[in-house]
C-alpha cells in the first residue's frame, strides 16, 4: 500500500532524469539508462520556474498565516465563550467547506476586478485562506476545548488579557491541531489551479501549478520537461510532510478524539 501511494511520484522523478526517446521505448525501463539533470536546467530556461516557486510560497504561507491566526480568533471563541447556536454554527462550517471552488469563482473574479486586486497576490491568498478556515476552525475548536480553563485564569490573572492568553496558553499547548491546520491550509493553497489560473494572469505572478502546464505545447508534451517542474512543486511539500509527519497524524487523532 505504501509502495502504490509513492509510486506517482517516484516515477515522475525516474522520468525526469530520462531522455525523450526512452519514453516509448518497448519493453518500458523504469531506471532511467542514462540520468541526466539536463531537463531541470531546461525547464528553468524554458519557463521563470524560479519566479512561479517563489509567488507559490508567498501565496501559500500568507494564506496559511492568514487562515492560522483568523481560525485560532474563532475556535477560540466557538471553544470558551458563549456563542448563540454554536452547534448551528459548526454544522455550517461542515456545509461551507464542501463547497466546490470553481462556483466561487465568476463572483471572486468580478469582485477582484472591480476593486483592483487581480494580479495581487491578496487576490489568492483571502480566498485561499477562507477555503482551508472552516476545517483550520474545526480542527482547532476540538483542541482548545481540551485545555483546562484555569491555565487562562491564572495568566490573566497575572495581568494577561484574554488575547494574551490565547496566543501564550492555549496556541502553544494546541500545537499538533495548529500544525495541522496550518499544514493542511499550506497544502490545499500551494496545489490550487482554477482561482491561480483565473486571478494571477499575468506571467510574473502565475504559481506552480499554474506555470507547468504551459510547457506542454499544441501537439507537443515535454514529459521530462514537466516531470522535472513537477518535482521542484512537490519538494516543498514533501519536505513539510516529512518534518512535520507525526504532530499531523497525533493532531488528527488528538482533535478525533476530543471532537
Amino acid at each position: 500500500v505504501v509502495f502504490n501511494g509513492f509510486f506517482p511520484a517516484v516515477w515522475i522523478f525516474f522520468t525526469s532524469l530520462k531522455l525523450e526517446g526512452e519514453l516509448t521505448r518497448i519493453p518500458i525501463t523504469y531506471w532511467p539508462d542514462n540520468p541526466t539533470f539536463q531537463n531541470y536546467l531546461q525547464a528553468f530556461r524554458e519557463q521563470p520556474l524560479g519566479r512561479y516557486f517563489f509567488n507559490s510560497v508567498v501565496v501559500a504561507v500568507g494564506s496559511t498565516l492568514l487562515c492560522v491566526g483568523v481560525g485560532s480568533l474563532a475556535a477560540y471563541a466557538l471553544a470558551r465563550l458563549h456563542v448563540p447556536r454554536r452547534n448551528l454554527i459548526l454544522s455550517l462550517l461542515v456545509g461551507v467547506s464542501m463547497f466546490p471552488v470553481a462556483s466561487l469563482m465568476v463572483p471572486l473574479y468580478q469582485t477582484f476586478n472591480e476593486i483592483g486586486l487581480r494580479n495581487n497576490y491578496l487576490a489568492l491568498i483571502l480566498p485561499h485562506a477562507a477555503l482551508s478556515l472552516p476545517v483550520a476552525t474545526l480542527t482547532l475548536v476540538s483542541f482548545f476545548a481540551g485545555i483546562p480553563r484555569d491555565l487562562e485564569s491564572a495568566a490573566m490573572v497575572d495581568g494577561s488579557s484574554r488575547l494574551g492568553a490565547l496566543w501564550r496558553i492555549v496556541v502553544p499547548l494546541s500545537a499538533p491541531g495548529v500544525f495541522t491546520a496550518a499544514i493542511l491550509a499550506f497544502v490545499n493553497s500551494w496545489d490550487e489551479f482554477l482561482l491561480a489560473s483565473t486571478l494571477l494572469p499575468a506571467k510574473a505572478m502565475r504559481t506552480l501549478p499554474v506555470g507547468i502546464q504551459l510547457y506542454q505545447g499544441e501537439y507537443v508534451f515535454p514529459w521530462p520537461l514537466i516531470s522535472a517542474a513537477l518535482v521542484v512543486a512537490l519538494v516543498p511539500v514533501a519536505l513539510v510532510i516529512a518534518v512535520f509527519q507525526e504532530r499531523v497524524v497525533g493532531g488528527l487523532t488528538q482533535g478525533g478524539v476530543k471532537g
